[in-house]
């Protein structure tokens, strides 16, 4: 059977917050593989402004009772991530789910086996892994172009110097608040998809800003690999006006550098949707600069094209992994790894030493 010719999954989300808006309904709507169905909105009926042929309900109770939806996109805040994904699970539906996956790795590990033990598919929306630039870094390191690649700094910094008015990733008593889960859940992805787990982690978390009743609003973590002579370097800062590179990846051959941040969202957020022609395609001005010996004697410096972003593949795996035709990308149990690096980089932060990822002490 041909994948025109299959049915359409049907979906229903959680939450119709930025997430949802911005990023989960329209790759869901622009997709021939889903069909979305049904959104859970406590209050009000936005979602149906945008979507008038969904249904709108008022609990993720109601929304299991729907027999046909097949995938629940959870959305909400992310102290909602364990509890809401694992009844999704026990309902016998398939969960994709906000990152963080979770706010501890106890939580994540408990979710992979619930997944597991169901049978059903369960993943993270872990979509900078689609991001263009990440796609043209990946293609680098395949590639050899740098040849033996020892470090890549990754970066993703903002200029906010006060409190965001209602945000509750701005708020110390929220739980699972602060730049460290909220992007350094990315970042650490990133490194995981191209390295694997980290031999050991080294972090620095901080509240630069020193507004009171705000959480961490920035940290440099390193992920090292000293077996393989390797090392990422993860930062993220709320007080970065000139911004830095997004990417620099420096090889035994030269350099790579990508100023910039992927296209997408702000796409998303104007209107453009996959299918639209300039989606998820960077302009030249924004490529990035390799300086390198592309063969012994023989230097180059000049620009590479931008890969065009692809987040719609993201739920393309998971159509597939749902159908049994490909096996799931972002694992569950690579988003536990995640929480565990979160974990890690806050209590190394906290005692001033580098710790083992694979170390059998208990963590707080």
């Amino acid at each position: 059977m041909s994948p025109m010719s299959l049915a359409p999954i049907k979906v229903g989300v959680v939450g119709f917050g930025m997430s949802a808006r911005v990023f989960h309904c329209p790759l869901l709507a622009s997709s021939a593989d889903y069909h979305l169905a049904a959104i859970v909105e406590r209050h009000g009926e936005h979602g149906k402004h945008h979507y008038p042929h969904v249904q709108i309900v008022k609990s993720l109770d109601d929304l299991l009772a729907i027999k046909e939806i097949e995938l629940v996109v959870i959305t909400t805040p992310n102290d909602t991530h364990f509890s809401y994904s694992r009844q999704v699970l026990l309902a016998g539906k398939n969960c994709v789910t906000e990152k963080p996956f979770s706010l501890t790795e106890a939580e994540a590990r408990e979710l992979a086996q619930t997944a597991q033990a169901s049978g059903k598919v369960l993943s993270v929306f872990q979509n900078r892994r689609w991001d263009g630039d990440f796609l043209t870094l990946k293609a680098l390191l395949r590639e050899n172009v740098l040849g033996h690649v020892v470090e890549i700094e990754s970066r993703f910094d903002r200029y906010r110097a006060s409190r965001k008015p209602n945000a509750w990733r701005e708020d110390s008593t929220f739980p699972g608040s602060g730049v460290l889960f909220d992007l350094g859940a990315h970042l650490f992805d990133q490194i995981i998809d191209l390295m694997g787990v980290p031999e050991y982690v080294m972090g620095t978390v901080r509240n630069e800003r020193q507004i009171a009743g705000t959480p961490d609003d920035s940290f440099m973590v390193v992920l090292d690999y000293p077996t393989r002579n390797f090392k990422a370097v993860c930062r993220a800062g709320m007080l970065v006006r000139d911004r830095p590179p997004r990417f620099t990846m420096l090889g035994t051959r030269g350099t790579f550098t990508k100023l910039g941040l992927d296209v997408q969202e702000d796409q998303l957020k104007s209107g453009i949707v996959p299918g639209d022609e300039v989606y998820g395609r960077e302009p030249s001005a924004n490529f990035g600069v390799l300086d390198a010996e592309i063969y012994p004697g023989v230097a180059f410096r000049g620009t590479v094209a931008t890969a065009d972003g692809k987040y719609p593949d993201f739920y393309k795996n998971v159509a597939a992994a749902i159908r049994g035709s490909a096996d799931l990308v972002v694992t569950p149990e690579q988003a536990a790894d995640v929480i565990r690096i979160v974990e890690l980089a806050k209590r190394s932060s906290d005692e001033r030493r580098s710790l083992a990822f694979s170390s059998k002490e208990p963590l707080p």
